[in-house]
């Protein structure tokens, strides 16, 4: 019964439902849409690599054209901690900021998340916004979402993760989260490591994949999304390997990073991302080539469970048609995901992963599984089984 709470709990949190602006340079239009808001003093908050490479510049000039005060905060790292939380925090207090711009990737976004919600409460401190959830009467500040890859759908998820007083990584839900607006721009991912691109890309689709095979009951609109999700993936990601500046690409891209955020929001994810934060976290390698090396073991697992919605995806894909047995549809879907990550530049198997660090793995994915909604709950034996496949890379 513990298994399904999650499904439970995540329909009872309000969800942000943005507008949103896409498109090549369109961060130009942040001041518009401030001033349409009625904002009148703003704080963008960046990272220092964006903001060296005056990424942050058009949105100021925008923000200037249209008679908006701002200020600017750009000491976020790569894994914010409360000093800085409670920085930002404190610079949006003293510019009596109405909205904040939240520009980079998930370490700003969520960074913004707790900045936006202790804001309206001042006097409480930083660490008791990092709590399993957090609540804010009324809504946080509004945010204006401005992811710079394209990846963690952080742009619109209500988790945010950060490092605690103890200076672990912690995820808090934030339940009153405001995200009136999101603005995908391209131009932000161009540029790019080709290791980047393709480690955010395969972040996107997991969450897309493992939200639409999740043991949960949702909207037609929000498969439908977890779908496209998937599709445009397989469409565009090769094509930035062989084209890094095909903006088209980039921008759908973009596209597909911010349904996959939906579906970490609506449908949470599976033991793909259970599996991949155990064995990313003990053996200290990026999220996106732990993700690579978990999907096809753990999907070809659930296979049998999930054979028609993977046929579906087969069809939806252009993998299979509909006179293909379902079978057949599923094994082409599968197929078609060795393929993709072959071409990112994906091997299979991880040597690194030690078989007397299988108690604690196996303790460690119990333990962030628990938070999501698999088609089938593994037990010790499954999971021993499935990091032997990774590890061996069958």
């Amino acid at each position: 019964m513990i298994r399904k709470l999650p499904g439970v709990v995540i329909k009872m949190i309000p969800k942000p439902d943005p507008v949103m602006t896409d498109g090549y340079g369109s961060r130009e239009k942040i001041g518009e849409i401030c001033a349409d808001a009625g904002y009148k003093s703003v704080l963008l908050v960046t990272d220092k690599i964006i903001f060296s490479l005056g990424y942050y510049e058009k949105v100021l000039n925008s923000l200037k054209a249209n008679n908006i005060n701002y200020s600017v905060f750009y000491n976020i790292a790569s894994e914010p901690e409360i000093d800085i939380i409670n920085e930002g925090r404190t610079i949006a207090i003293n510019c009596s900021a109405d909205c904040i711009i939240a520009l980079g990737g998930g370490s700003v976004l969520d960074t913004c998340k707790i900045i936006a919600a202790s804001t309206k409460i001042p006097k409480r401190k930083i660490k008791h916004f990092l709590h399993k959830f957090v609540y804010v009467s009324g809504k946080t500040l509004p945010i204006i979402a401005v992811p710079s890859t394209s990846g963690t759908g952080a742009e619109i998820t209500v988790g945010a993760v950060v490092k605690n007083e103890k200076g672990i990584k912690s995820s808090t839900v934030v339940i009153g989260l405001n995200v009136p607006h999101v603005v995908l721009d391209s131009e932000l991912t161009m540029g790019a490591p080709e290791s980047v691109t393709v480690y955010c890309g395969i972040d996107a689709l997991s969450h897309g994949l493992e939200g639409y095979l999740a043991d949960i009951k949702t909207s037609e609109e929000d498969i439908n999304k977890s779908r496209e999700c998937i599709k445009l993936v397989f469409q565009n990601l090769p094509c930035l390997i062989s084209n890094p500046d095909n903006v088209n690409a980039r921008q759908n891209m973009c596209l597909a990073a911010y349904y996959g955020g939906n579906a970490i929001n609506m449908q949470l994810a599976g033991y793909v991302h259970a599996f991949a934060h155990s064995i990313g976290a003990l053996y200290q390698i990026p999220h996106g080539k732990a993700i690579a090396l978990c999907l096809i073991p753990i999907v070809s697992f659930h296979k049998n469970i999930c054979m028609d919605k993977l046929a579906e995806l087969s069809i939806y894909c252009g993998f299979s048609t509909e006179t293909v047995d379902e079978v057949a549809a599923a094994n082409r879907f599968i197929t078609a995901l060795e393929g993709l990550l072959k071409n990112c530049g994906f091997e299979r198997g991880f040597d690194m992963i030690d078989e007397k660090d299988y108690k604690k793995l196996t303790k460690m994915i119990n333990a962030d599984s628990i938070n999501y909604l698999p088609p089938k709950t593994l037990n010790n034996k499954e999971i021993v089984c499935l990091l032997d496949e990774i590890r061996n890379g069958r």
